[in-house]
């Protein structure tokens, strides 16, 4: 019997001292240079230090996610494969009519990455000098209130919609194509306000062109003076949206793998200079554990879907 014991135990053992045995790859569903790709390639780096493998980022942008995590859900899942995920993998599931994979069925989570803000922004030269002049404006001028996001669907569109929706607004959110459009609207005065990622906002801020008036997420950022959270307002108290990136593995991973690249990311996580570098994209750095993500992602699933089918958005 000690035998047999101890057979299984150096089985265990092998099996993980076997992983990685050749270069990881992780498919970031977004182009070079953005958020999502620069959180990947920041903690990739730490974590194959670590492994002692390289680890590979593959760009493959487009249709909502759809390529990339079909691309890694035809591979062999023995972790050496991985998808990055993010909030924008929650919207799909409630954007698209039918998607070729089922998140919660098809993927593995393996652990959080990071979170990073959203921010109701106005122009500099607004009157609006906080967020409760804006929605007292809005309020008293029912539908004359003017929203700005980037396209319909993304994470700042429902957000914005969700806004409108529990701060009782009724208000117009227009999408544009992509974050200059919008800060080209604010400043133009095309819209009242805007709700867009706080990272590359910040330059804009910076400059004195736009101000923030409140982040709609857990915390406040200290260089942002004058600004609050939307949850310190009454009746927005539940309020709370932030993005998110993470990792997952297709769903036959074996579970020895799955801790093994859970543990690797929480040292990466953990370490001064990612923490740093993901600091200065405007990202905090966040490990979770397997469990945690999956709980996350299947709230944020269910969230989204309510929000779209409340707003009225057609489905893709």
């Amino acid at each position: 019997m000690h035998g047999v014991l101890l057979s299984i135990f150096c089985g265990l053992g092998h099996a993980q001292v076997d992983f990685p045995t050749r270069p990881i790859k992780i498919v970031v569903p977004f182009g070079p240079g953005g958020v999502a790709d620069l959180t990947a390639r920041t903690v990739a780096q730490k974590m194959a230090e670590n492994l002692g493998q390289a680890i590979v980022i593959e760009n493959k942008p487009g249709a909502g996610g759809i390529a990339a995590a079909e691309s890694v859900l035809k591979a062999e899942p023995d972790g050496h494969t991985l998808l990055l995920i993010s909030n924008g993998t929650a919207v799909s599931a409630g954007l698209f009519k039918k998607l070729p994979f089922d998140p919660r069925q098809d993927l593995a989570p393996v652990s959080l990455l990071g979170q990073f803000d959203l921010a109701v922004l106005v122009p500099e030269s607004s009157p609006y000098k906080s967020l409760t002049d804006l929605l007292a404006w809005g309020r008293a001028h029912p539908g004359k209130m003017n929203l700005g996001t980037i396209n319909i669907g993304s994470t700042q569109h429902l957000a914005a919609e969700l806004f409108r929706s529990q701060a009782n607004l009724i208000a117009q959110v227009i999408p544009y194509n992509g974050t200059p459009a919008v800060i080209n609207a604010l400043r133009g005065g095309q819209v009242d306000a805007a709700v867009e990622i706080l990272g590359p906002m910040k330059p804009q801020i910076q400059a004195k062109a736009v101000r923030a008036l409140a982040v709609m997420g857990e915390t406040l950022p200290v260089d942002l003076p004058g600004a609050v959270l939307v949850s310190s307002l009454p009746g927005l108290s539940n309020f709370n949206v932030t993005s998110w990136n993470a990792l997952a593995a297709p769903a036959k991973t074996p579970s020895a793998v799955i801790a093994r690249l859970n543990q690797e990311a929480r040292k990466a996580l953990n370490h001064p200079d990612v923490k740093k570098r993901l600091a200065d994209l405007n990202v905090v750095a966040k490990h979770s554990s397997a469990e945690q993500l999956g709980r996350w992602l299947d709230a944020d699933m269910t969230r989204w879907s309510g929000v779209i089918h409340k707003a009225g958005i057609p489905l893709q």
